[in-house]
C-alpha cells in the first residue's frame, strides 16, 4: 500500500503506472476498453491510499460506448474553494445580521465551457458495465461476487482494502489506452441491506446522517442526532447544521483528494465518476465539483448536501445521471419516518432531489414490484433491470419508438418540483453571534 501525499512519492507513481501516449487521446474514439490497476481508500488515519492489483487479478476487461457531451469546470480549484468559502462566510454574515453578501457575478465567471467524453448512457450495455464496475467498488477481485467484464479494461488501483481500514474504498479502472479513467466508490456497507456489513459500516452510517437527513438525524426523541442543531419541534438551526456539515468527519473531502490524484497520475486523461448508493451521491458531489461526468446508482437526493456544503453550483450539471428504480425507498426518498426499515435501523435516509438527470425504471407500475429495501443493492440493477432492454422492440417491427427499435434503458429527465425537508423550518434559532458554539 502507497500514500500518494509527498510529491515524490506521486511523481515515483506517476512514472511507474502511467505512461503518457505521444498525443492525447481525448475525444478521438466512441468505445472504450478498461481494465482495473488501482483499488484506493481512506485508513482509520484518514489517509488517502492506493494499491496496485496483483498481476493475477489483471484479467478482465469492461467494454463501454461513450458520447460527446458538454460540462462545465472551474477554471481553478482556487477560485472554487475561494467561491465556496467566501459563501460560508456569507453564513457568519447573516448570523450577524447583516445579511449575504455573495453576489452571482462572481460565480458565473467562475465556470468554463468544457467538452468531454462521457458514457453513452442511453445504451444498455455501457449502463450494464458501469453497474458492475459499482458493484466491484464493495469487493476484491478474488471474492466470488466479483464480476468479469471484458478484455477492454487494462487493470485498477484498489484503495482502503486493509483489514484495519474503516472508510471511503474502491477501485480506479483506467481504459488500455489511458484516456479515460473510472473511479468507483463504494456505497454503505449495512448489515440490514442484503450483502451488507463491514469495517467500514460506522463511518458509512455518520456520513449517510449527516448528508441526508434533514436536521443531524433528528427522527425521534429517542435517537442520539450526530449534530447539535436541533432547535425543537421540525426547526433546525441553519448556521450550526452547515458548520458541522463542511467541519465534521466527512467522506466529501477524501473523494476530492482522491480526484486530484488521479489526475495527477493520468493528466490527459478523462475521468468519469460513478457508486452506488452513498458511493453514487459522493461521485456525484466530487463530479459536480470537477465537471467530471458521473453516472450514480439507487443514490439518495444529495442536491440538499450539495447545497449545504456550499458547494458553486455550475450553470448546468447535466454531465450527472442517476439510474434508479421507483421500488427503491432510498433513492425515491420515501425510506423515512420513526417507523420507517431505515429509521429503524438508524438511518435516516430524508433526501429526495439529485442533481442532473435520471433515468427511473418504474418497476412498481410496470413490473409490479413492491416498494422495499431490499430492491435497493447494486445487484438487483444489475440482474433484474439492466438484463434486458426496457422496452424491447417487437418482433414484427411495426410498435416501439419512432425508429421502431424499442428502448434499451428509459430516457433521461430532469426531476421536477422537487423539494427536501419542506416541513423543516430553518433559521437562526440558536441565537449565536458566529459559527462557533454548535457541534458535536
Amino acid at each position: 500500500m502507497v500514500q500518494l501525499l509527498p510529491s515524490a512519492l506521486r511523481l515515483l507513481l506517476s512514472s511507474l503506472l502511467w505512461s503518457p501516449d505521444p498525443e492525447p487521446t481525448l475525444i478521438q474514439s466512441s468505445a472504450l476498453q478498461f481494465q482495473l490497476r488501482h483499488q484506493h481508500a481512506l485508513t482509520n488515519t484518514s489517509t488517502a491510499v492506493f494499491a496496485d492489483v496483483p498481476p493475477s487479478f489483471i484479467q478482465e476487461t469492461y467494454r463501454v460506448s461513450s458520447r460527446r457531451l458538454t460540462s462545465h469546470r472551474p477554471y481553478s480549484q482556487a477560485a472554487f474553494q475561494n467561491a465556496r468559502q467566501r459563501s460560508i462566510e456569507s453564513v457568519r454574515m447573516r448570523a450577524l445580521g447583516q445579511g449575504n453578501q455573495t453576489g452571482m457575478r462572481t460565480e458565473r465567471m467562475l465556470w468554463e465551457d468544457i467538452e468531454v467524453l462521457g458514457p453513452e448512457v442511453g445504451e444498455r450495455e455501457t449502463v450494464l458495465t458501469l453497474a458492475k464496475m459499482t458493484n466491484n467498488a464493495y469487493m476484491q477481485p478474488s471474492d466470488a461476487q466479483w464480476y468479469d467484464l471484458s478484455s477492454d479494461w487494462n487493470a485498477s488501483y484498489p484503495f482502503g482494502w486493509e483489514p484495519d481500514e474503516d472508510g471511503f474504498r474502491g477501485h480506479v479502472f483506467v481504459s488500455t489506452d489511458n484516456s479515460t479513467v473510472v473511479v468507483s466508490i463504494k456505497g454503505t456497507s449495512a448489515s440490514w441491506i442484503v450483502g451488507g456489513g463491514g469495517p467500514t459500516t460506522r463511518k458509512d452510517k455518520l456520513n449517510d446522517n449527516l448528508l441526508f437527513s434533514c436536521c443531524c438525524a433528528r427522527v425521534g426523541p429517542t435517537w442520539w442526532p450526530v449534530c447539535d442543531c436541533y432547535s425543537g419541534g421540525y426547526k433546525c438551526d441553519l448556521n450550526c447544521l452547515e458548520k458541522s456539515l463542511v467541519e465534521d468527519s466527512l467522506f466529501y473531502p477524501v473523494g476530492i483528494n482522491l480526484y486530484n490524484n488521479v489526475s495527477y497520475m493520468y493528466p490527459d486523461a478523462t475521468i468519469w465518476m460513478t457508486g452506488h448508493s452513498l458511493g453514487g451521491a459522493l461521485a456525484s458531489l466530487v463530479g459536480s465539483t470537477f465537471g467530471a461526468p458521473v453516472v450514480a446508482f439507487e443514490a439518495p437526493g444529495e442536491k440538499m448536501a450539495a447545497r449545504r456544503l456550499h458547494l458553486p453550483s455550475p450553470p448546468s450539471t447535466q454531465h450527472i445521471t442517476h439510474v434508479y428504480h421507483t421500488a427503491d425507498p432510498i433513492a425515491m426518498g420515501t425510506c423515512n419516518g420513526v417507523s420507517s426499515t431505515c429509521a429503524i435501523a438508524g438511518y435516516a435516509m430524508e433526501s429526495r432531489c439529485h442533481l442532473g438527470k435520471v433515468i427511473k425504471y418504474d418497476t412498481v407500475s410496470k413490473l409490479n414490484w413492491g416498494v422495499d429495501v431490499r430492491t435497493h443493492p447494486i445487484r438487483v440493477v444489475i440482474e433484474r433491470l439492466l438484463a434486458e432492454d426496457w422496452e424491447p422492440a417487437p418482433k414484427d417491427g411495426k410498435e416501439g419508438d419512432e425508429r421502431g427499435k424499442g428502448k434499451q434503458v428509459p430516457e433521461p429527465i430532469e426531476e421536477e418540483d422537487c423539494v427536501d425537508c419542506f416541513n423543516w423550518e430553518y433559521g437562526e434559532f440558536k441565537n449565536v453571534p458566529s459559527l462557533g458554539g454548535c457541534g458535536w
